[in-house]
């Protein structure tokens, strides 16, 4: 089998199966469509038999191909014997959903290939097929935001928690992650769906993927003694209806059979103790609002005994209903003979425990400190945040030191606007904005802007604040109080920082 998933894998790299070939290919009406699950623009896209074509309806659409079809791309046979398809009457039907995977795009640089990942098939709306409970999933949204947010920074252990496909640890072994020249990151992939680990292992033969330790358990159960630079999760975060005592989660890949929001709260307490000092740990989570109390310091208490920095963002909050509608929809089960009684299900979980809304987010923590941000963030932000996420954890930092310590500096992409009537002499309002990162905006005052004008990072703030209490008219002590207030929140937010960061 190894040497077919060899062969397998070359035919696929001859055809230019690769997500840059599949979307020149498709062109961007057919590709929006795939992206809603409609695949009939594909299939117009893609009838003309080379073997890109072919592959792309096999594997990615999920029709039967014509035999024959795959004579330029000389794999049937490896195909059949690697466990990916089967002959059904002069045609090959996918066995599994076989697509290519890609790293996140950055600024002005295009995704580079990583490899293939292996999933079960997709049941599309419509469709006559259901869900198994051991169900796995593909690449998708949520594994593309935690590749997005993952730290580069160079690791040498990395913990892939919940693989699932093994998307995440497909990224993480495609990186530059060894600190120490000439020697490979070692990467372990845990998840309690055996099912899982089986198409990991595919995926990973089939990228050509070095050595990626699997292991079965819950959590942190086969870790138990380990420690890690680097721990990264998309867990089975999905709060529904609690199962039955004795029984498993309804589909594995999304429901831990914890109830509520636990199995992230577990998450996040249990991981400290499985990180180096100065390590990372990085999640996808949903988390509850509960009528009455403040989600916020929810987190904060599972934050509060961690001895790690922490940056929770929330990305997204969905109502009861809307947070139901987008799980039925998830497993197919809309139009269903058992979807009111699942949507009506969790309803009455949600009215029991009082819940008023989920939160979807991400979840930082970096080992050795104290510092903690919880906020909100609904726009759009500058990808991939792994890029910056370090400099973003340094605010957290820095906020809590005197800014008289060391000289500060205006952080790249921070511009000012003035709000006024035309011609006015005075602005009504001053801007500071963000052009990159987290892209955040903050109303400031007249020394916090000219501030922003003149710190490069080689100036002690004595001086320059003396100098603007000169231009705005005000004592020092007045200029030096305000300034001590407001820059604490403006350092923790990315408009200042320290002369010496880098």
């Amino acid at each position: 089998m190894d040497d077919a998933v060899k062969r397998v894998r070359e035919a696929f790299d001859r055809a230019g199966y690769t997500v840059a070939g599949v979307r020149e290919l498709l062109g961007p009406v057919a590709g929006a469509a795939l992206a809603r699950d409609e695949i009939v623009p594909a299939l117009r896209a893609t009838g003309g038999r080379s073997a890109l074509e072919t592959l792309t309806r096999l594997f990615w659409l999920q029709v039967p191909v014509p035999e024959g079809d795959l004579a330029d791309a000389a794999c049937a046979d490896d195909l059949l014997a690697a466990g990916l398809a089967e002959r059904s009457g002069g045609e090959l039907r996918a066995i599994l959903h076989v697509e290519p995977l890609e790293s996140p795009q950055d600024a002005g640089h295009p995704g580079r290939h990583l490899g293939y990942v292996v999933s079960d098939l997709k049941v599309r709306p419509g469709s006559a097929n259901s869900l198994s409970p051991d169900h796995v999933v593909g690449a998708g949204g949520a594994s593309a935001n935690l590749a997005q947010l993952v730290v580069h920074r160079p690791v040498d252990n990395v913990l892939d928690l919940g693989t699932g496909s093994g998307v995440q640890a497909l990224h993480l072994a495609a990186r530059p992650l060894g600190r120490r020249a000439g020697r490979p990151s070692r990467i372990c992939a845990t998840d309690v769906n055996p099912r899982a680990l089986d198409l990991a292992r595919l995926s990973f033969a089939l990228s050509g993927t070095g050595e990626v330790e699997t292991l079965r358990g819950s959590l942190f159960e086969p870790v138990r003694d380990r420690t890690f630079d680097l721990i990264v999760s998309n867990p089975p975060f999905v709060v529904s209806p609690e199962a039955a005592p004795g029984t498993t989660p309804r589909f594995t890949y999304r429901e831990s059979g914890l109830p509520g929001d636990e199995v992230c709260r577990r998450l996040v307490t249990g991981a400290p103790e499985h990180l180096v000092m100065g390590g990372w740990g990085q999640f996808l989570a949903n988390w509850l609002h509960i009528d009455g109390e403040d989600w916020q310091e929810r987190l904060g208490g599972w934050l509060s005994e961690t001895g790690c920095d922490a940056w929770v963002v929330q990305r997204e909050v969905q109502d009861p209903a809307e947070y139901a509608e987008l799980w039925l929809r998830d497993s197919c089960e809309t139009g269903s003979p058992e979807y009111v009684a699942r949507y009506d299900a969790w309803l009455d979980l949600f009215e029991r425990h009082r819940v008023t809304g989920i939160g979807f987010g991400w979840i930082t923590l970096r080992k050795g400190g104290r510092s903690h941000r919880i906020e909100e963030l609904r726009h759009a932000v500058e990808q991939p945040v792994g890029g910056y996420v370090e400099r973003v954890m340094r605010g957290l930092v820095e906020a809590r030191l005197d800014p008289s310590l060391a000289p500060l500096r205006t952080a790249t992409g921070v511009v000012q606007e003035q709000v006024g009537p035309p011609g006015a002499e005075d602005p009504e309002r001053i801007v500071l904005r963000q052009t990159r990162g987290l892209r955040r905006a903050a109303g400031v005052g007249t020394v916090e802007a000219a501030l922003a004008g003149v710190c490069d990072g080689t100036l002690p703030l004595e001086p320059l604040l003396s100098a603007i209490a000169q231009l705005i008219g005000l004592s020092e002590d007045q200029v030096w109080a305000h300034a001590h207030g407001v820059l604490p929140e403006l350092i923790a937010d990315g408009f200042f920082e320290f002369g010496d960061a880098g």
